[in-house]
């Protein structure tokens, strides 16, 4: 139970930062509350990939962009909207929910989740060398 405890740990602050960094590649800051959502949204999706191996890569977008989608729209709501911390604002974009989440991104989330279901098949192959 540890040794999943402190995989999942790692998962989450990998995550983090993977999060973190596109995003301070894209616009060029980030927040800490993204690198804890980016965690959590990297360790779902990666035992999303685990529990179903055979799912396919467009099955793998849909399902990736639908939950870093909706872990997003619940942290906004949060930070952005009860918070008030303006954190990011998506209301000017086309076919945005409350401002929290919006159409693009959903997909280039998606499309994201290409490289990073063979990242998690490589995690997969690393860690069960230390299993």
């Amino acid at each position: 139970m540890i040794k999943g405890i402190k995989k999942d740990m790692l998962l989450l602050g990998a995550g983090g930062i993977l999060y973190a960094g596109i995003e301070l590649l894209w616009r060029q800051r980030t927040h800490w509350t993204m690198v804890l959502t980016g965690g959590v949204c990297f360790l779902s999706i990666y035992k999303l990939y685990r529990r179903y191996p055979k799912m396919s890569v467009p099955e793998k977008c849909v399902c990736g962009s639908a939950i870093i989608t909706g872990i997003e729209f619940l942290v906004g709501c949060f930070v952005n909207l009860k918070m008030g911390w303006r954190v990011w604002d998506y209301s000017s974009m086309p076919l945005n929910l409350l401002g929290q989440v919006c159409l693009l991104y959903s997909v280039l989330w998606g499309l994201l989740c290409i490289p990073l279901s063979k990242v998690c098949k490589k995690i997969d192959i690393i860690m069960s060398r230390y299993s």
